[in-house]
């Protein structure tokens, strides 16, 4: 999700190798944080509240193209990722710090570059999955752990992976519908598929041990209409979509069960549609709704919480919660993921508010650095 105004828009328009036990929580669960734009370019200041807030992973987007991207030109031999064309720095940096921290790196693989889809924008689908493929392969091999960087170093590894970002949302994956034969088809689910498979075939043609691919990473919300300002797909719709377009492989599925509104709970549970059928939204609240039609579709998979976060007032006087309220339901939020024994992670964004009250408000520190009492309460979670 990660801007405000993705949420606001939707609510406009109503519309597994994860072997780290947890005390109280489902075997595996992670405990971490989704904050890319901190940790990447503040680290001196990110890595060490990591730290101390005993954070067990840290999502990044692993930006392909686009600005902080890897590859702004074709690489000659994209699969290899000493290739002259790729440019690595920042997310190497961000390993290194990471390892020191004592904290595992999930990277995200958006955006893609110009070269790959003519220049229509990173939140369209690459023209050919081989070349996504071939960066996921080089993204997993540089992250193998036993990569040589230019100055000797050996970099750390990273075996979690995400594929794209909210594809069922029209702000990160264009277009949602398309029209053939007289009929709106779910076109993001048909180029989403492409996406997930390129990037869980690249990561695993390594045959690195332990690597795990989620895909997915759903918006919780979609109005299914095409013919909307602003067209999206609701997320039960969108995973039966992708079964339909022949989604077969993933390690994990990853769903952003935000809230709606302020004066919603994370127990809040979302009303029926207006023609009575089941709500189209899944939250935190109803969330084995995801988990039932995953069973069914796709069997025991694993479900990831990629983002997850309330926003608060001040500064956002529109969605956002008092201090105290954020870090009551904080709280609530993990431990209602900690009894669902399909949940292996949950991660909260952000660590810190972003500086234009327009964008995310969510931080367990304001932006000029001070501490909610949010940052207490995910320091008292169990790790």
């Amino acid at each position: 999700m990660s801007r405000r105004f993705v949420l606001a828009a939707a609510a406009l328009a109503a519309a597994a190798g994860l072997a780290v036990p947890v005390a109280g929580a489902a075997p595996g669960m992670y405990v971490g944080i989704f904050d890319d734009g901190l940790t990447l370019t503040n680290p001196e200041f990110a890595f060490p509240q990591l730290q101390q807030l005993r954070v067990q992973v840290l999502r990044i987007n692993l930006r392909w193209g686009g600005a902080g991207g890897v590859a702004l030109h074709r690489p000659a031999n994209a699969a290899d990722p000493a290739d002259p064309a790729y440019d690595w720095s920042v997310y190497d940096r961000a390993v290194v710090n990471a390892e020191r921290s004592g904290v595992k790196i999930l990277f995200t693989i958006y955006a893609t570059p110009s070269w790959a889809n003519g220049n229509v924008g990173v939140n369209h689908a690459p023209s050919s999955s081989t070349d996504l493929r071939r960066f996921a392969y080089a993204a997993a091999k540089r992250y193998s752990g036993s990569f040589h960087a230019k100055d000797g170093t050996t970099l750390p590894s990273v075996h979690l992976w995400l594929a794209w970002n909210e594809p069922n949302n029209p702000v990160f994956l264009k277009p949602q519908f398309t029209r053939a034969g007289g009929k709106w088809i779910y076109q993001a689910a048909i180029d989403y598929t492409r996406i997930c498979t390129a990037i869980y075939s690249g990561v695993h043609a390594t045959t690195i041990a332990n690597e795990k691919v989620g895909c997915g990473a759903t918006n919780p919300r979609g109005n299914n209409d095409p013919s909307s300002t602003r067209p999206s797909i609701s997320p039960l719709a969108f995973l039966r979509a992708l079964k339909k377009a022949g989604l077969t492989h993933f390690d994990a599925y990853a769903h952003h069960p935000y809230y709606g509104n302020r004066f919603e709970t994370p127990t809040t549970v979302p009303r029926r549609t207006a023609s009575g059928k089941p709500p189209d939204v899944v939250t935190l609240a109803n969330i084995q709704a995801l988990v039932t039609q995953l069973t069914e579709l796709y069997g025991n998979k694993r479900l990831w919480i990629t983002e997850y976060g309330y926003q608060t007032n001040p500064p956002d006087r529109f969605f956002g919660v008092t201090w105290a309220q954020q870090a009551t339901y904080l709280s609530q939020s993990f431990a209602l993921a900690r009894r669902n024994p399909r949940i292996d992670m949950m991660l909260w964004f952000l660590l810190q508010d972003e500086p234009n009250v327009a964008g995310w408000q969510s931080g367990l520190f304001t932006a000029t650095g001070a501490r909610k009492p949010a940052y207490a309460a995910f320091q008292a979670l169990p790790h």
